[in-house]
């Protein structure tokens, strides 16, 4: 390549190339600390402030909100008030063939690479026909920017494949899954249904308005979907953390947590069926073949490629959570709680990672992941593992969380590439507002007609209310930022981010009280641990059983809570049938319930139902337990016998069977 002077100081006596390579690498090595003490910085001031805050009793704004704020601060200081004296060197380069650059672009778009060389017409020997190779990093229309602006800007696969796994896998690892179970029917309808009204709702009303503005025509109808899709994900992680100080209304808690769980998961996945759908499109009209315009065809293979994607991604997070769990049960790593605390997380993330290997969607997988570690593995770890991976992925969550909402804040200053246009911003307010309001009262009236526990006015207010955007439109926002209409996809979707976050998550507390909606309720007692199944006993009970007998709330085991009762909705159709299967199958298949499989699976398949009981499982049998009752802790030959005595028919032999493995 031919190369033009555009800037770049340089000094009269040039250092030699390996000095002046050590001196630029210790150089970015010291922004590089500076921008991650920056952010540690926040992270720190963040949580001095939430404990000023709590020990005030000052409940006005979250930690994400103050995260936000924080960095807007640091933001505009980075941004205004830092002149560093390095800037960055740059150089105008041109392609020595510029055939091959026009092929290039229009086959493949930009290149990955550019080589730089130097020919033997440079004056400094020692850079005598030198190659240096550049790696791609996105269009940068007229952008002017310090080292210390770029060193505050992430690289987008960061967020995807470190700092949201955490968060997602959380999500479901912690989850309090009875009242999400006995709302499951209502969530799925929130969390697909209205997902999809309202993507294409926002999709719908963007493209109508950039159909109208003249300035506003680049953006395409795809351009439109993509961002309802995107901005369709609630991150009402504000309005979340203060229902579970304030004992809100169970079900208001499962059905707005339940569903903002879920639809991060669908937007994400509708955004890569679109992404592929956009692909084919562009695939076509490049091949030069006929009929390339968007037609049914590619209709139906978005919703299948959406449909495929989604169940591959929930089969890979749910069987390698199953695989943790047969893991932690049958090799013993829970003698070294260590080692299997270990296991555990590198089991999780790999989740993830195998997901995006097999061009699924890691987030869907990792999600599922955390429901059944939560449900299966967590039965099978030490007391010293519980704690930790409870307590580990309570961390990781947190920080990961006000970490994405701080760069938030920064990056409203230091990305260099923002697009504000001021009708597209109020169109998506408008937007997002009614997709919202078509996504919650239609849908609650028609589920109504089928609940027992009706979903009341003060509720749909508050869902309505709880619908924030937050960290995955943010992270699906910055993914892509190659065209114009994208970064203003993105500067419009920040804006969104810190509006709600800040106004609704701030007056979360006021709606609350505005709407009526109780607070003070008290749970069963095993809905205050976040990890609600209990550890290695004989009567494990499913997740919607959980500790109802125990609750001493009446015939339903619900609790009085100050004037008002709880309410528990009935068990759906689909709880009810996935409940039997889970208890005779699944969970004396993954854990050390009981009863085993020996006693669940049909006599024909009692050798099967033996290879996956564990010794624990026997030990804890309730026979066991009352012949040792009897002959105090002499498991004998007899004992073995009377046992076999009292099972049916085929049981009694395989436990008979068993003695030489206890």
């Amino acid at each position: 390549m031919a190369d033009d002077d555009s800037g770049g100081g340089e000094s009269e006596h040039p250092l030699p190339p390996d000095v002046s390579y050590d001196e630029k690498k210790m150089l970015l090595h010291k922004l590089d600390s500076l921008s991650l003490l920056l952010y540690t910085f926040l992270l720190t001031l963040t949580v001095v402030t939430i404990w000023l805050f709590k020990h005030r009793r000052v409940a006005f704004i979250h930690e994400t909100g103050l995260a936000i704020i924080y960095g807007l601060v640091i933001g505009a200081i980075i941004r205004y008030g830092v002149h560093d004296d390095y800037q960055v060197s740059r150089l105008a380069v041109k392609p020595v063939n510029p055939q091959k650059m026009h092929d290039q672009l229009s086959k493949g778009g930009p290149p990955d690479q550019l080589y730089l060389r130097s020919k033997g017409e440079v004056e400094i020997e020692e850079y005598h026909n030198k190659t240096w190779v550049y790696d791609f990093k996105g269009e940068v229309k007229d952008a002017k920017e310090s080292e210390i602006d770029e060193k505050t800007t992430f690289d987008p696969e960061i967020f995807f494949n470190i700092l949201l796994p955490p968060i997602i896998f959380h999500a479901g690892y912690a989850m309090k899954k009875k009242y999400f179970f006995r709302n499951i029917g209502s969530i799925f309808t929130f969390a697909f249904i209205g997902t999809a009204i309202s993507t294409f709702t926002v999709g719908g009303i963007m493209h109508g308005v950039t159909r109208i503005v003249p300035n506003l025509s680049n953006v395409t109808f795809i351009d439109n979907l993509h961002f309802g899709a995107l901005i369709s994900a609630t991150d009402p992680v504000t309005v979340i953390a203060i229902f579970t100080d304030l004992n809100v209304d169970v079900n208001l808690h499962a059905l707005v947590f339940g569903e903002s769980v879920l639809n991060d998961a669908v937007a994400i996945v509708f955004v890569e069926a679109l992404k592929d759908y956009e692909e084919n499109v562009a695939t076509c009209i490049t091949t030069a073949q006929n009929n390339c315009d968007y037609n049914m065809w590619h209709l139906i293979k978005a919703i299948l490629d959406f449909f495929g994607i989604f169940g591959a991604s929930f089969l890979v997070g749910s069987l390698m959570g199953c695989i943790t769990a047969l893991l932690t049960k049958f090799t013993h790593i829970r003698a070294h709680p260590l080692l299997e605390s270990t296991l555990f997380v590198l089991m999780s993330y790999s989740t993830f990672l195998l997901a995006e290997v097999f061009e699924l969607t890691g987030i869907v997988a990792v999600l599922f992941c955390g429901i059944c570690q939560a449900h299966y593995t967590y039965n099978n770890l030490s007391r010293e593992s519980k704690d930790s991976t409870k307590h580990f992925f309570d961390l990781l969550n947190f920080m990961a969380e006000n970490f994405i909402f701080s760069y938030i804040g920064v990056s409203m200053f230091t990305f260099p590439k923002h697009h504000f246009d001021v009708v597209y911003i109020s169109g998506a307010f408008v937007a997002i507002f009614l997709g919202r309001f078509l996504n919650v009262y239609p849908l609650s009236a028609i589920l109504n007609v089928g609940r027992t526990v009706r979903i009341s006015g003060s509720i749909q207010h508050m869902m309505m209310f709880s619908g924030l955007r937050g960290a995955i439109a943010f992270a699906l926002a910055i993914r892509n930022t190659v065209s114009e209409s994208r970064q203003m996809i993105l500067s419009t979707t920040l804006l969104i981010v810190i509006v709600t976050v800040i106004v609704n998550g701030g007056s979360t507390l006021t709606m609350l009280n505005w709407l009526g909606v109780p607070t003070g309720v008290l749970e069963d007692q095993a809905e205050s641990d976040p990890i609600v199944n209990s550890p290695l006993h004989g009567g494990y009970q499913s997740v919607e059983e959980g500790q109802a007998g125990g609750s001493g709330g009446g015939e339903n085991g619900s609790v009085g809570s100050g004037p008002s009762q709880q309410q528990r909705p009935e068990k759906s159709w689909l709880a009810l049938q996935w409940a039997g299967i889970d208890n005779k199958l699944f969970k004396p298949l993954l854990t050390h319930s009981n009863p085993t499989l020996m006693d669940t699976l049909p006599n024909r398949c009692l050798p099967i139902g033996r290879i996956f009981t564990s010794r624990e499982q026997l030990l804890n049998h309730p026979m066991m337990q009352d012949k040792e009752g009897t002959s105090s802790g002499d498991l004998d030959s007899a004992a073995f016998t009377s046992v076999a005595d009292t099972v049916p028919l085929g049981q009694g032999a395989s436990l008979k069977g068993a003695q030489g493995h206890i």
